[in-house]
């Protein structure tokens, strides 16, 4: 047989391979659900021999608290019960998709506030993309700025004009860190060229910052007619954030833009959807549907990559990974959207706030690809454009052709009609008695739009994949204080209690549209608020019944203390092992597991009373952008692993008060133990006590040791020692059982 004939097989694009630990995870799951119904029967039994009032208050607190960890416990089984692990070879690709045929990609980034997300960050961002290792006249580029300011505008003609020499240098030198900043703050070669360019890129901050200290764009700063005419758009009467007519503008089309080499350039449009008082704004998933309307009529590239503003590329070739599922239907011919999980520079050795979200990122997406794909996270997603105009099957045409995924774009993109098109759809009312927001595009009906959207095509019959580089394909800031962490928390409980508790549930819906395990996993996600009522429980309870010498926890002698302590130490012993196999650190495991004993009695908790607010009708404070602006001082306490306070927070308050309340217990308890000789009879309250008191070392070197100015708030100390008091004073009301 002459071999010479013989079709030479393809080379592989990428590969899956089921982790083998998911074998002991559902053999553990089984062992520690038996133990579950164990204690399950030791409360009912408990219950029924109540013999006072208080004991059968304290147990069923007990009771309800163990039910909703049993219940958050046995979602998080779902990402467990068959993990995956992808790898991709870029280097194939080229031996089986030419790379002019490579597909066309629009690439989404969204920044709403100059002055809490920085411009010169958000022009970062795109200035990485922009420098792709992919075929720049596919390229476009469309930035939402939902803040509709000229500093954000000039912001991106000073990138305009920058990026021309910028892509050819990282193209002809072979960077790798494509953000200018990223690239100038690491050890790059010391050339002339460097230093050329290294002298542009300060130019442009210069300029961007100083006009975004200022508070305006200064004439010395504008080089030309062309220039003060597309300023001017923001000068008009009555114009602001809220209330302004749409804003579109191409600072660089690949048709007519080139670099400094004479190679094009990607397409830059800035986009400022047109804004009315009395109009509601959907915020982000607003913004992106507009972006996804706009974007349909000037290039509809059947590629979409989601961005936030701060989220810089890391890796050239993450484009490429793409394709080397996109183009191969053999795994999941259904794959709507590939999830890159969100990494972060910058962090502290032990990352204090746990702003890595390990399991949400990286942790759980691996066990939701070995079901039907992971779910959204808002940033560093590839979409197929036609995910957002129905199911798999069932296809919904948009009310306007043009804007369909199939439509192909075949007019100047700065011609008159294609721009009159775009100002039309970026319209505030355009949406009106329309399937966009709920059947098309980006959902509404929550403030985590991305977790909401995710669900919804899933539910549809979309799949998705996750890849996980080794190197990380995108790197974003963290927040660098306590405040700005639990605002994001509880803003994101409030959204995730609006799906919850939606008619699209994943409880009901999800389940019944995904399968069991499916629904499970996001139903994990919208109902962590619930984790508030046991960390509360447990973190008041015992210490409370601790001081006044009533144990309510079996004695160290009897079989159900070993329950417990089986139950403690499997829980966390499986969750430590998992962080750690994801590349994670002992250290920053015990960051994490803090951090959502700290977000219980405080993000976890305000975010469920502003949902049920809002629910009621009554008035909220709504939804607040993350600042990434970062202060010397807090940067400087923040990389030396010490926690920010400074503001007065009400969700500081009850973490004050439960750290003062477990110290005075434990201290307390010492003293019934020593007068009473009963050390068996309260040892697990003296280790809930001392355990919180651990993960409470910040709050008390804030309150008593520290001196800086961000420490924690004399009033706020203050008033939780008075609430201490009080509620010492009702326990001492109940009589001993």
């Amino acid at each position: 047989m002459n071999t010479a004939t013989m079709p030479q097989p393809t080379p592989p694009l990428h590969s899956l391979r089921p982790l083998r630990r998911r074998h002991l995870n559902r053999l553990f799951a089984a062992v520690y659900a038996s133990a579950i119904l164990s204690l399950f029967y030791h409360h009912i039994l408990k219950l029924l021999h109540s013999t006072t009032l208080v004991s059968f208050f304290m147990s069923f607190l007990l009771f309800v608290s163990d039910v909703v960890l049993a219940y958050m416990w046995s979602t998080t089984q779902a990402f467990r019960m068959n993990p995956v692990h992808r790898q991709v070879f870029p280097e194939n690709l080229q031996k089986v998709l030419d790379r002019s045929d490579f597909p066309a990609m629009d690439i989404f980034i969204c920044t709403a506030d100059p002055f809490k997300e920085p411009p010169i960050d958000v022009v970062n961002t795109a200035l990485s993309v922009m420098a792709y290792d992919y075929p720049t006249e596919k390229l476009s580029v469309y930035v939402s700025d939902d803040g509709g300011s000229e500093l954000t505008m000039f912001a991106f003609m000073e990138a305009a004009k920058f990026g021309k020499q910028w892509v050819p240098f990282c193209r002809e030198n072979n960077i790798t860190d494509r953000c200018p900043d990223a690239f100038f703050t690491s050890n790059y070669a010391l050339t002339p060229n460097t230093t050329e360019i290294k002298m542009m890129y300060e130019s442009m901050k210069m300029k961007v910052e100083g006009a975004v200290e200022e508070g305006k764009v200064k004439e010395e700063y504008i080089c030309s007619e062309e220039e003060g005419q597309v300023l001017s758009q923001y000068r008009i009467k009555d114009f602001s954030p809220q209330n302004h007519p749409s804003v579109i503008q191409i600072l660089l089309n690949s048709k007519t833009d080139v670099d400094s080499t004479g190679a094009a350039m990607p397409n830059l449009i800035y986009v400022s959807r047109e804004k009315s008082k009395s109009v509601p704004h959907h915020f982000k998933a607003g913004a992106l549907n507009v972006l996804l309307r706009v974007s349909a009529s000037m290039t509809n590239s059947p590629i979409i990559l989601t961005l936030d503003c701060d989220m810089y590329s890391n890796d050239p070739l993450t484009a490429q990974r793409v394709l080397c599922y996109l183009t191969s239907r053999s795994n999941r011919p259904n794959c709507g959207y590939i999830q890159f999980p969100q990494r972060y520079h910058g962090l502290n050795k032990a990352d204090i706030y746990a702003s890595e979200h390990k399991r949400l990122f990286r942790t759980n997406p691996i066990g939701m690809d070995g079901l039907n794909g992971t779910s959204y996270v808002g940033t560093g997603c590839f979409f197929r454009r036609r995910v957002f105009f129905g199911a798999p099957l069932s296809y919904i045409e948009p009310e306007n052709p043009e804007l369909a995924p199939e439509h192909i774009v075949d007019k100047p993109i700065n011609g008159q009609e294609v721009l009159s098109l775009a100002h039309h759809v970026a319209g505030c009312n355009y949406e009106n008695r329309s399937n966009w927001g709920s059947k098309m595009g980006f959902r509404y009906g929550s403030l985590v739009e991305d977790y909401y959207t995710g669900y919804r095509l899933q539910c549809e019959g979309w799949q998705s994949i996750f890849c996980d580089p080794s190197r990380p394909a995108f790197l974003g800031d963290v927040p660098i204080t306590l405040i700005d962490v639990l605002n994001q928390t509880k803003r994101w409980s409030v959204g995730l209690l609006e799906v919850g508790f939606s008619k699209y549930s994943p409880l009901t819906f999800g389940i019944r549209a995904m399968g069991v395990l499916m629904g499970q996993s996001y139903a994990h996600y919208a109902f962590w608020p619930i984790w508030s009522f046991p960390i509360t429980v447990y973190a008041l309870l015992p210490s409370l019944a601790l001081l006044r010498g009533i144990p309510i926890f079996p004695k160290v002698y009897e079989p159900s203390f070993f329950l417990y302590m089986f139950m403690f130490l499997g829980a966390y012993g499986q969750d430590c092992v998992d962080f750690i196999l994801t590349q994670g650190t002992f250290q920053r495991w015990w960051s994490d597991q803090r951090m959502w004993l700290i977000r219980g009695p405080s993000s976890f908790v305000f975010g469920t009373t502003e949902y049920v607010m809002k629910r009621f009708g009554m008035p909220t404070h709504g939804f607040n952008v993350t600042s990434k602006v970062m202060d010397d001082e807090p940067s400087k306490r923040y990389n030396q692993g010490v926690f920010e306070f400074g503001v007065a927070s009400p969700m500081f308050v009850p973490l004050a008060t439960a750290a003062i309340l477990n110290l005075m217990a434990f201290l307390g308890g010492l003293v019934v133990i020593l007068k009473e000789r009963s050390f068996g009879s309260f040892f697990i309250q003296m280790f809930i006590a001392g355990f919180g008191i651990m993960n409470s070392l910040p709050f008390y070197e804030a309150m008593v040791l520290r001196r800086d100015i961000g420490r924690m708030p004399t009033k706020t100390t203050f008033t939780s020692t008075l609430l201490v008091g009080l509620l010492y004073g009702i326990a001492s009301f109940v009589p001993k059982i």
